[in-house]
């Protein structure tokens, strides 16, 4: 199946990014690198992460990489990656892309 970030979740990678960049470039390089590849599992295993417990839905779904969260959709034929954060953060009431 095919994972497809959304402009929301790439625009949070961006932002993860750039934050940890400030202080150390290597680092938001490696950083980003491992959430990619983490997602990309998801293709092969959608079912792999857990519900997102603040929304109860079995479509939306999570992997930890810690620190982060990547919340995903699974739908018939793809994987939408829906955001990614901090797992400090609260998630938005809604998380429509």
């Amino acid at each position: 199946m095919r994972v497809h970030w959304t402009a929301r979740a790439k625009r949070r990678l961006r932002l993860i990014h750039d934050y940890i960049a400030q202080d150390a470039p290597r680092v938001a390089d490696q950083v980003t690198q491992r959430l990619l590849i983490r997602s990309r599992q998801l293709g092969d295993l959608p079912y792999l992460g857990r519900e997102v417990p603040e929304y109860q839905r079995e479509d939306l779904r999570e992997v930890l990489e810690r620190p982060y969260r990547i919340i995903y959709r699974i739908l018939p034929n793809r994987i939408d990656v829906i955001t990614v954060m901090h797992y400090r953060q609260l998630l938005p009431s809604d998380l429509e892309t």
